[in-house]
């Protein structure tokens, strides 16, 4: 293969797979499009009505027969031969999926995690056509900060649960009352309890002013906004489209990586010289992520309709969604081997158990097709965000993004904090510091 085919495949790769966010061309000039379409109703903001635009309480129960017809599934699970190799690199170890699958399908009970989620104030309004699932608890503090987190893949509203507490009600977890929240959780379009779009065009712009729509719907005059994963990608074209009532976002997986970067990690060259250890670390991360942690990425970007089988065993569904990230799956083979770590078992299968209930396993992965057909950059790319960002950087994130090259990529950058520990699912996985994290980023926006 010659160099330069070989360099249009990496390219390939690293726009159809790392990709499905907005590069500063691609979706910002369909963002314009998008806001002006739907510019009327961006400007409703009161919280109920007969024109579509009325806030509705909501509640989830799984029906007896789905739980016992999931039990029954997991139960006759066909399994593979085990893998050829000692190590993860064939992917998600057969050891590890069956003591998923053997807690899963005895022990595990949905209904505590059903019991959770209706314990908060859940409920659902529509916008620009779609039904939007969200959680929304108001800070009995007066002077609350506004706040909508937003989830990513293979994640859900369930990612952010456990920090709605300590946002909310700081004085009774170790803070100030200064450092209040009022916390809005939304489900991205096809996840959770959120409506799965029917026609193609939900991707992070749509999203992104959707957002911004249901901040005003909730009467919220100033708020800012937070995210990793998809979430970063819909919060800093949230800062792109510069609404007047956002003051700023705050992310835990950045896009920061120097164009420079990406294109020479894509045509295999060596790291320079001239790196910091920081950004040597980003760069060893980097490559392996793009080199051998895309597939997942790769499918749903191209051929998300082809992932029957994940929709009907829910087995196959949860080696899917383990298999994200080289760290998150490290960590959830120790879980499921009896080590203590910041998720449980529990927690991992009240995700996997949220997204085969709600069968949004191939209505999520449309979201990575719907945004390539018009992105034209990568996930990690620098969109030229001008609001205030802050940044937290958890070391086993996809990678760890270095002070040098978030300072190049937000011109106003607040706020830079490098944390000891944590990974892809940060508030989930560490919610007192995550918490802590939003109480000191935002302090400043006040």
């Amino acid at each position: 293969m010659s160099k330069e085919s070989s360099l249009d495949r990496r390219r390939f790769v690293g726009v159809a797979a790392a990709t499905v966010a907005a590069g500063p061309l691609g979706l910002l000039g369909i963002s314009r499009r998008i806001n002006a379409m739907t510019h009327a109703l961006t400007d409703v903001a009161q919280p109920a009505g007969s024109d579509g635009t009325d806030i509705r309480p909501f509640r989830f129960k799984a029906s007896d027969a789905d739980l016992t017809d999931l039990r029954r599934r997991i139960n006759a699970t066909k399994w593979p031969e085990v893998e050829q190799v000692s190590d993860e690199s064939q992917g998600v170890q057969l050891a590890t999926t069956q003591k998923l699958a053997r807690y899963w399908g005895t022990d595990y009970d949905w209904r505590k995690a059903e019991a959770k989620i209706n314990a908060v104030p859940n409920f659902i309004t529509n916008i620009d056509g779609l039904d939007i699932h969200f959680i929304h608890v108001k800070s009995k503090e007066k002077n609350a900060m506004p706040m909508i987190i937003t989830h990513g893949w293979p994640g859900s509203f369930i990612e952010q649960m456990k920090v709605i507490g300590p946002l909310t009600n700081p004085t009774a977890f170790g803070g100030r009352a200064e450092d209040a929240f009022d916390v809005v959780i939304p489900s991205l379009p096809g996840y959770g309890f959120s409506g799965k779009p029917t026609a193609t065009g939900w991707h992070p712009v749509r999203i992104a002013s959707a957002w911004t729509t249901l901040m005003k719907r909730l009467g919220y005059t100033k708020f800012v906004a937070q995210g990793g994963d998809w979430g970063n990608a819909v919060s800093e074209i949230m800062a792109l489209q510069a609404p007047p009532e956002l003051l700023g976002i705050s992310t835990n997986m950045p896009a920061t990586v120097p164009p420079e970067t990406s294109a020479a990690i894509f045509m295999g060259g060596s790291p320079p010289a001239t790196l910091s250890a920081d950004e040597r670390n980003a760069w060893d991360q980097l490559a392996l992520f793009y080199g051998k942690g895309l597939g997942y990425a790769n499918e749903m970007a191209l051929r998300p309709q082809t992932l029957y089988g994940i929709v009907d065993s829910p087995v196959g569904l949860a080696a899917w969604i383990l298999d994200h990230d080289a760290r998150s799956y490290a960590l959830i083979r120790r879980v499921f081997d009896g080590q203590s770590e910041g998720l449980t078992r529990d927690d991992i299968l009240d995700n996997i158990t949220m997204y085969w209930l709600t069968n949004t396993a191939i209505s999520s992965a449309r979201l990575y097709w719907n945004t390539q057909q018009v992105s034209k950059g990568g996930f990690f790319d620098p969109r030229n965000v001008q609001l205030p960002v802050a940044v937290t950087v958890f070391p086993d994130e996809i990678y760890a993004a270095p002070r040098s090259w978030a300072e190049r990529a937000y011109p106003k950058l607040i706020y830079f904090n490098k944390l000891p520990k944590g990974g892809h699912f940060a508030a989930w996985e560490q919610p007192e510091l995550f918490t802590a994290e939003m109480r000191t980023a935002f302090r400043s926006l006040r």
